[in-house]
């Protein structure tokens, strides 16, 4: 065996199959020392989704003749001088390997002036300069890649087709613009438009941009300034959900980042408001001192590290719970419609219920009524600057405004009848209410539940019968090395042999019938998390309670009960969904009702 080291060719193009994965990792790359250059205008121009070419123009601070020369060779870079530096990182791109990568798989040209004296030209074939020459003298950089894996055969045949590619890149561009909302981005892919923000600095137009109008009008702005965080960004409502994770962005110093861990935290924040299965549009922008994250840990420069990660987590937590307690969530059902008028209404503001009489009070607020457009298509944003402009008052509504008192997120509802014994039909001066009586009295037995099993102690129930358990051997490998975790929580197993365990005692918070079922999920938690979170248990405990003992459909109830589910879901902390996330309140506005009827036009 004879150990040789390896020409720089060879090397970069092994570093380019960790740093350039696709075209879109070319335009990543790219666009970040753009970025990195101070530019405030960034133009992408791609054909055949970046296979046949990109093309990147900026108005960037630009480099010397001298610099860009060495910002091709390996490990090359302005950013990091000592490794104090390297736990310091403001800037997206640091590690020297991306033009080097690049420019080993693909024909590269680069144009770039400081704007003072002629341009520098530099062409490069397989990572070899092959041309120098000067061009004109326009501030900012320009880079075109063409034939990308040209001379690597092999890995274009793990391309995808040109649409996959190209929802690659479009992704992309979503989430560097939802990251730099003060950058204007353009792009086209073969002569066509295919995204363009304007740099203003509005988060929330690029939202609009980026998922369409009909969401930007439902998402509500949260910050939050700790010692080491500040948070700030946009939720949506619990009403707008997506199957996918991927609506999910977060923001970390600028960069965008991929952390399932803070995405959980996210989710956690929605708690029992969304239904199962869905997950949230959100836009979360975390600023922090670049010594708590570690952002060195990933080729691509996607998944980070964090010092103070509980700490990060329990704040974004606590930050989205925080504002949902303070919004309110009830869907309004609109028509959309190519012209409606805007109009005037009065919003009531309720006392707190009298049985016998109820006292109102009219505080007058302007609610814009306008257009909703379809969910803006990622790869054809054309003409959305004006439909921004067209709709920026309804945006407005989401900016911090004066927090209501929580009792008046819900108003005072007056029963009028039910429909197929299911849903309640309730009415004020605001108009129709349809509320599904199942999901409201599970919303509020949950709470009612929550709060009692949270009190209780961990007191033992002797049992007549033991139960008796057959598990895996993984299972029963867990169950013996973290007995004693078990044990804490009022669990005591005795080994029967072959793999078998009795019980012959269980905590006195269980429900009655679902014992066994709470006992497998605790051994789930610690084999998954090697700990036992009692509190996650309990709470799974108080949704299966109230799921089991609260009315079902067609069950008719009487005006006198009608109203007193309506009370009582009206002083609940959360009284917009149902334990699982199902909405319970749905609105239809006078305005929407004379809408239906013509009364007005």
């Amino acid at each position: 065996m004879n150990i040789i080291q390896m020409p720089d060719a060879l090397a970069n193009k092994i570093a380019a199959g960790e740093v350039v994965e696709r075209p879109a990792s070319v335009v990543k790359e790219l666009i970040e020392n753009s970025i990195d250059a101070n530019s405030t205008s960034i133009k992408v121009e791609v054909e055949e989704a970046g296979l046949q070419k990109i093309k990147i123009t900026d108005n960037g601070d630009g480099m010397s003749e001298d610099d860009c020369e060495k910002a091709f060779l390996r490990h090359a870079t302005s950013k990091i001088k000592s490794e104090t530096d390297l736990f310091h990182v403001k800037t997206l791109g640091f590690r020297g390997e991306a033009l080097a990568s690049i420019a080993a798989v693909s024909k590269l040209t680069v144009k770039t002036s400081q704007g003072e004296n002629a341009a520098t030209l530099i062409s490069m074939e397989g990572g070899s300069i092959i041309n120098r020459a000067k061009s004109d003298a326009r501030k900012g950089s320009e880079i075109v890649v063409e034939d990308l894996f040209f001379n690597t055969p092999a890995r274009l045949k793990y391309m995808k087709t040109i649409h996959t590619e190209l929802g690659h890149i479009t992704d992309l561009l979503n989430r560097l613009a939802l990251s730099h909302p003060g950058i204007r981005f353009e792009a086209t892919h073969n002569g066509k438009s295919l995204f363009k923000t304007t740099g203003s600095g509005d988060l929330l137009q690029v939202v609009g941009n980026v998922y369409g109008m009909s969401v930007a009008k439902k998402m509500l702005p949260i910050q939050r300034d700790t010692l080491d965080f500040s948070i700030e960004g946009f939720i949506a409502k619990p009403e707008v959900t997506r199957a996918s994770r991927n609506y999910i962005s977060t923001i970390i110093n600028g960069r965008y980042i991929k952390s399932i861990p803070l995405s959980q935290a996210i989710i956690r924040g929605y708690h029992t408001l969304l239904p199962i299965g869905r997950l949230p549009v959100v836009v979360l922008s975390i600023t922090m001192d670049p010594i708590l994250v570690d952002v060195n840990v990933h080729p691509t420069k996607l998944e980070v590290r964090f010092s103070k990660d509980k700490e990060l987590f329990a704040a974004i937590e606590e930050t989205i719970r925080t504002k949902f307690r303070q919004a309110s969530l009830i869907p309004e059902m609109e028509q959309k419609q190519e012209n409606q008028e805007k109009s005037v209404q009065n919003t009531l503001q309720f006392n707190e219920p009298q049985r016998e009489a109820q006292q109102w009070e009219q505080t007058p607020q302007v609610n814009e009524h306008v257009s909703t457009i379809e969910q803006a298509n990622s790869t054809n944003n054309i003409g959305f600057q004006q439909e921004f402009d067209n709709n920026k008052d309804i945006l407005s509504d989401v900016k911090p405004a004066v927090v209501k008192e929580e009792q008046q997120r819900v108003p005072t509802m007056y029963p009028i009848g039910q429909l197929h014994g299911t849903y309640i039909l309730a009415q004020n001066e605001k108009g129709l209410y349809m509320i599904d009586q199942h999901a409201a009295q599970e919303r509020i037995k949950y709470e009612f539940f929550k709060q009692k099993l949270g009190k209780t102690i961990n007191e033992s129930q002797e049992l007549l019968m033991p139960l008796t358990f057959e598990f895996s051997k993984q299972e029963s490998i867990f169950i013996d090395h973290y007995k004693g975790e078990l044990e804490k929580v009022g669990l005591f197993f005795e080994s029967f042999g072959n793999q078998t365990y009795i019980i012959r005692s269980y905590p006195t918070w269980f429900p009655k019938g679902f014992e066994e079922e709470i006992i497998r999920e605790m051994i789930d938690q610690v084999m998954e998390d090697e700990r036992i979170n009692v509190e996650k248990i309990r709470e799974d405990a108080a949704i299966l309670m109230s799921c089991k003992r609260s009315i079902k459909a067609n069950h008719y109830l009487s005006q006198e009960d009608m109203f007193r589910l309506l009370e009582d879901l009206r002083n609940s902390t959360d009284p917009f969904t149902c334990p699982h996330g199902r909405p319970i309140i749905v609105h239809y506005s006078s305005y929407e009702l004379e809408k239906m009827f013509k009364r007005v036009m």
